[in-house]
């Protein structure tokens, strides 16, 4: 037995006591990471683990305590850990003596992985489909997104949406709807974009809400595009994410996006769609555009398209196919075990209907935490689409907002997740004011780990509210 498949089987006796809470003191590890890694250095700071190994939904730190990872690599482990597929791909190409690394040569691996990456893409995508490697992050796919539609159109404003998280380069910084990352920096390299207001229902940047909060917002776009006198030239394209991941799992309305493609292209501007975190099965579909039923001109990926090792790719219509040799390049360009690994997963996800699978878990969460949120008025909004699920905790004291809905509560959703992690959960926060806690589990994930992450966040829940 190995130790990796140990881990597994004894899963249900580590994690079966509901009393056991763990205490975290700073290891060796954690210490020397504290003094010798950047200031800069994130997810460590709110979940202190020096982790040991991993196998699916579950991972253990070097103190040999068991955790349910819900934070999935940020949604990259669509399979979770060491899936047995992904693993076995890389070791065929590491027994073939594969080439590793091939800047954009072509080889068996990579064309592979092209066939069957256009293979899942809606039948009018693939029609004319294109498609760019880029550097191994979704950061660096924007950075080739931004190039491809600012030469193919020959403008260079770009619309983004309040909200919107692209990326940590410079021009996909400048996408981003949060101003924390981009106060130190002053003037961005990047010029030329323009922010319009999200649907965000919940908290609707026009007071409105439902569909008047949705006419009013494609109103406002219609018109920006429109008005000769509305301060904005034409964009080259508009970008947007079909679910906000790091801005607090908003999933737009599908009439928006309907509409938003209608003016895009009926004004001749291209639409990016952002799928880096939402594709691959995510919400319930392959990609989340197709909840919409719409075409965009770009499709920007990365995470989960490696099978967990470092990929990111631009898919675009070929109208958009005007730029020259060498316009966007890469020295990590040809990952061929992510490419095989990658091959692996989109295969699985078809060969074992995991959409389907991802949409009936993630109803059952959802399920699970609207009857939570009858006990819990500090639940406020409870969203998502699949497997991207979100829960903004709000202060039922608080002044209500122009819909009646009281304020974040930025206090509460910190202790939250620390609750959740003495009690082996490993969750991420988001949103604005960070109030949002946010479940990104591997796609896997079975009704019975559903039911267990569930409980575990109600008694987390319970213990934090009782501090406050």
């Amino acid at each position: 037995m190995s130790v990796a498949t140990s881990l597994i089987e004894d899963q249900p006796a580590r994690v079966a006591p509901t009393e056991t809470l763990y205490q975290f003191e700073e290891t060796p590890l954690l210490a020397r990471q504290s003094r010798q890694e950047s200031n800069a250095r994130s997810y460590p700071r709110r979940i202190p683990l020096a982790l040991k190994r991993a196998r699916g939904l579950y991972v253990e730190d070097v103190e040999g305590r068991t955790f349910i990872d819900c934070l999935a690599g940020a949604g990259t482990l669509a399979l979770g850990h060491n899936h047995p597929v992904v693993i076995e791909a890389i070791q065929q190409v590491l027994s073939d003596e594969l080439p590793l690394h091939t800047l954009d040569l072509t080889t068996p691996v990579k064309d592979q992985f092209v066939q069957d990456l256009f293979g899942l893409l809606p039948p009018a995508l693939a029609a004319e489909a294109k498609i760019q490697f880029c550097g191994p992050t979704g950061t660096d796919a924007v950075e080739a997104a931004l190039k491809l539609v600012r030469t193919a159109t020959g403008r260079s404003t770009v619309l983004s949406f309040q909200g919107g998280y692209h990326g940590m380069s410079q021009g996909a910084l400048s996408l981003m709807g949060s101003l924390g990352p981009k106060k130190p920096l002053g003037a961005l390299l990047s010029s030329g974009v323009q922010f319009m207001p999200y649907p965000y229902d919940y908290r609707c940047p026009f007071g409105l809400g439902g569909t008047q909060g949705i006419k009013a917002n494609l109103n406002y776009l219609e018109n920006l595009l429109n008005d000769p006198e509305a301060g904005v030239q034409l964009p080259a394209a508009v970008i947007v994410e079909v679910v906000q991941g790091e801005g607090g799992v908003i999933p737009a309305d599908l009439d928006w996006l309907r509409g938003l493609r209608r003016i895009t292209e009926k004004a001749g501007v291209a639409l990016i769609v952002d799928e880096i975190q939402s594709g691959f099965a995510r919400t319930g579909k392959m990609f989340a555009f197709e909840h919409a039923g719409i075409t965009p001109d770009v499709v920007v990926m990365s995470k989960a398209i490696g099978g967990s090792l470092p990929l990111a790719v631009v898919i675009y219509r070929d109208w958009l196919d005007t730029w020259l040799p060498g316009a966007h390049a890469g020295t990590f360009r040809g990952n061929q075990m992510a490419m095989a690994a990658g091959s692996a997963v989109m295969r699985y996800l078809v060969e074992h209907r995991v959409c389907e699978h991802a949409a009936a878990m993630g109803e059952r969460l959802t399920e699970h935490l609207r009857i939570l949120q009858r006990d819990f008025p500090q639940m406020g909004d409870i969203r998502g689409r699949g497997l991207m699920l979100g829960v903004e905790l709000v202060d039922p004291a608080g002044a209500r907002d122009a819909l009646g809905h009281p304020p974040a509560f930025a206090r509460l959703a910190p202790l939250v997740q620390r609750e959740c992690l003495k009690r082996g959960l490993i969750l991420e926060l988001g949103g604005r004011h960070g109030a949002v806690v946010r479940f990104l589990p591997p796609l896997v994930i079975t009704s019975a780990e559903i039911d267990r992450v569930a409980e575990i966040f109600g008694r987390a829940l319970a213990a934090a509210t009782t501090t406050l």
